[in-house]
């Protein structure tokens, strides 16, 4: 009798700071009676990044990012998607790629280069049991091999100090570029879509002032893309130059913002933002958060430590819940050894 007492004592210390938050939240900070694209994105960004930079953000599989900027002219390699029960079907020479939705997969053995037939079955096998941290793939990209001349980096991002968007680039792609000095990097704002003397500073600083022309294509398209799509970040890594004289997206990485979702009633991209929403604040927390919005489950957190409590998580299930995707939720937080409350913050007008 205390526990159920102490437990409605909670919820309704909660319930009124959840009010208090709310209102203040939604007078200053209501996205959508913003309409200029950036600044939309960059409130967005300002409550994501109390909690992690992409963690409230719906990260891409490789082939369904590169599925979007082909769609806006960006070549890519020629490559097709397989499940486990087609392996029949790839013909070597070529690469193999885990689709997890993290970086370092070359490094932990997600990428494999196959030359003869009569590996592939087994090395992509390999692939698709092998755990890369905390993902097992459910498909496999095989792509052609690439003949490389050089590797670049090259994205764009939100730069919220300028609420612009922000060109990213440097001479040594690959995956050693986090160890770059940052300072060496190439970074310009694109400002009022001035994409041709911006191609032609690129191609000075990545020293193929021949293919102005080709990188002003991968800027337009790519920025295009990055529009179009509510992108937060659009990475390149690597941006090939061919033997042949061309450029390529040899690996791609986008994070769109799941708060569009209702404006891309076309996006039927696999589900991966699940673990990404579920953030360990405070291990001896009793009290659990479970809310859909970045900006409501940012209030929830905020009215329980507002109370005197202490918020073990943060848990954003999107505008798409579905009943799994829930069940999910509440497996997430069995997790966590001293949750005597759990608040479900759900505004049902944004779930489906």
């Amino acid at each position: 009798m205390y526990c159920y007492r102490h437990s409605i004592d909670i919820f309704q210390k909660v319930v009124t700071s959840v009010k208090s938050a709310l209102s203040t939240f939604y007078r200053h900070f209501r996205c959508e009676k913003i309409n200029n694209y950036p600044y939309c994105h960059l409130i967005s960004y300002f409550f994501k990044e109390h909690i992690t930079r992409e963690g409230l953000a719906m990260r891409l599989l490789e082939y369904e990012a590169k599925n979007l900027l082909s769609a806006c002219g960006v070549p890519i390699p020629r490559g097709k998607v397989f499940a486990i029960s087609e392996l029949q079907a790839i013909a070597a020479p070529i690469v193999l790629k885990s689709q997890v939705p993290i970086g370092g997969r070359g490094k932990l053995g997600g990428v494999q280069i196959v030359r003869r037939q009569s590996d592939v079955e087994s090395a992509a096998q390999k692939i698709f049991n092998l755990k890369i941290k905390g993902f097992l793939p459910s498909k496999l990209l095989a792509e052609e091999i690439l003949d490389i001349s050089r590797e670049f980096y090259f994205s764009l991002n939100i730069n919220r100090q300028t609420a612009a968007v922000e060109l990213l680039a440097h001479t040594g792609g690959g995956v050693e570029i986090e160890s770059q000095d940052t300072a060496a990097f190439f970074r310009r704002d694109i400002v009022n879509e001035k994409f041709e003397s911006l191609a032609d500073e690129l191609a000075d600083y990545l020293d193929i002032a021949d293919k102005a022309f080709l990188l002003q294509d991968t800027i337009e398209n790519t920025y295009r893309c990055f529009i179009d799509n509510d992108c937060l970040l659009l990475e390149i890594n690597p941006l090939v130059l061919t033997s042949d004289g061309r450029l390529i997206a040899g690996d791609a990485k986008i994070t769109v913002d799941d708060a569009a979702t209702f404006r891309h009633l076309d996006w039927q991209f696999e589900d991966n933002s699940t673990e990404h929403n579920f953030v360990i604040l405070n291990r001896d927390g009793a009290v659990a958060t479970i809310a859909n919005g970045a900006g409501l489950a940012m209030a929830t957190v905020d009215a329980v430590t507002a109370s005197g409590l202490v918020p073990a998580n943060f848990l954003d299930i999107g505008g798409t819940a579905t009943s799994d995707k829930v069940l999910d939720c509440f497996r997430q937080i069995t997790t966590l050894d001293n949750i005597n409350v759990i608040i479900i913050n759900i505004f049902g007008g944004i779930v489906r």
